[in-house]
């Protein structure tokens, strides 16, 4: 019987859902049972952080699901690294499965790959059925520059190291774990892999390039994607099992549970009505309420004139309703940043809007807005991806002049997002972001509206 890979990828934040979680597990530990010698799980990245309980534990509470699920493999994201390489250590340390990295370096001139201490190597093979499966990992390169935690470790070029690690793999099937989001196209084309099991991007996929087969299961938790690694050239031989009708792992579910209630975050702040939407077509959608909320408590935090939140840094998640706890918002900006305000000038500004037209992301879909605003009116056409006009204080943005803008820490260190605003802009730091989230519900309640911050044109 030829091999099944069973693929998840970035769980993220699902666990601080329980019962999703709990769902996430039954429903590998049921397509396991089907044929248990046939099975490989298998792991794209973002499966540790980041999250509530990621912040809290460093990412341990991973380890409550890996050893209810039993994984056979996995590769890391850019938010694996989200606590720093010797909290990372110890949880590949503690974690059942295999972890597989061929381009992540802690030493790249002494030959010192990272994790090499606890086990992790390029490739690895798995046995299963009659077959066996060989696989290699590989991570974004720019994960230092979306990951400040991560900024001591060396990328190297992921297509690259990929190609030479597959030509030393020995098995019947070679598959790349992958956390390179778009990248998985120039992959496809540049190596010989039976699959491509992706990552990064928060959108299913499920298609062939040049004979390879590219699965990706989207965020959130939601999908489990089984691939058929004898389907042959004419099929995918991808079936797709949706987790929300899945039975419920009780232990898993359970241990989310208790965690949750150890963070001393369960104190409501406010209340919400309607709810306010969390989805990634929401968040990348133009203006938003839950971006209007975060953007505000910026400015309310720092008196700044602007507040700019990048999209993917609003976590997806179930929606705002009803009573809403310090942890709830907490997984909305669940990172140990600072807001900071920096001094733009106005034609920068203006190039930071329009960059949230056009963005070259690997997470990035066509026709996305990566900017929430407060303080400013932007009119923007998707199509064209240009930014027509741009207002702030209800007057037009004046390209000579220098406004005070509250943003993430994370934005000023990156290069690649909103590339025109840079650590020279910044002036002053304030509170970390989700603890601003907390106290301004506080103190200003939770009911954002559209207020037509972001508009398209024609």
């Amino acid at each position: 019987m030829a091999p099944r890979l069973l693929h998840y990828s970035d769980v993220e934040n699902v666990y601080d859902t329980p019962e999703r979680a709990g769902r996430l597990a039954g429903l590998l530990r049921a397509l396991r049972a089907d044929s248990p010698t046939d099975a490989i799980l298998a792991g794209s990245g973002d499966d540790t952080s980041p999250g509530v309980l990621a912040l809290v534990t460093e990412g341990a509470q991973a380890l409550d699901f890996f050893r209810a699920v039993e994984p056979d493999v996995e590769t890391f994201g850019n938010h694996e690294f989200d606590h720093g390489r010797a909290a990372l250590g110890r949880l590949v340390d503690e974690s059942p499965q295999r972890w597989v990295s061929a381009n992540v370096w802690a030493d790249r001139e002494a030959g010192e790959r990272f994790g090499s201490d606890v086990g992790v190597g390029p490739t690895a093979v798995v046995e299963a059925g009659d077959a066996s499966v060989g696989f290699v990992g590989v991570t974004t390169a720019r994960t230092p520059s979306i990951n400040p935690a991560a900024s001591d470790l060396d990328f190297t070029d992921p297509v690259a190291a990929a190609r030479d690690a597959l030509a030393d793999l020995d098995a019947d099937y070679r598959v790349v774990l992958s956390h390179l989001g778009r990248g998985d196209e120039e992959l496809a084309r540049a190596v010989d892999a039976d699959v491509i099991l992706g990552g990064h991007v928060p959108t299913e996929r499920c298609e062939r390039i040049d004979g390879t087969v590219l699965t990706r299961p989207g965020d959130g938790g939601s999908v489990v994607l089984e691939v058929d690694l004898d389907a042959g050239d004419d099929a995918h031989g991808v079936t797709r099992h949706p987790v929300a009708d899945a039975p419920v792992h009780e232990g898993v579910a359970a241990a989310m549970r208790d965690r949750l209630a150890e963070t001393g975050l369960n104190e409501v702040v406010g209340r919400v009505e309607p709810p306010i939407d969390r989805t990634e077509t929401t968040l990348f959608g133009g203006e938003c309420r839950l971006g209007n909320f975060v953007a505000d408590a910026y400015r309310w935090e720092t008196d700044a004139e602007v507040g700019l939140q990048n999209s993917g840094g609003v976590r997806t998640g179930d929606a705002l309703d009803g009573e809403v706890t310090a942890a709830d918002l907490v997984s909305v900006t669940p990172f140990d940043e600072r807001v900071v305000v920096a001094e733009v000038p106005g034609d920068a500004l203006r190039a930071a809007f329009e960059w949230a037209a056009s963005p070259d992301l690997g997470f990035a879909e066509a026709g996305w807005w990566h900017a929430q605003v407060s303080g400013a009116e932007i009119a923007w056409d998707p199509d064209a991806r240009t930014v027509e006009s741009v207002r702030v204080g209800g007057e037009p943005l004046d390209p000579a002049r220098t406004y005070s803008v509250a943003l993430s820490d994370y934005v000023l260190h990156t290069d690649d997002e909103f590339p025109s605003l840079r650590e020279a802009h910044r002036v002053a730091e304030a509170g970390i972001q989700y603890e601003v989230l907390v106290e301004y519900a506080r103190e200003a309640g939770l009911a954002p509206e559209l207020e037509g911050r972001i508009v398209e044109v024609e």
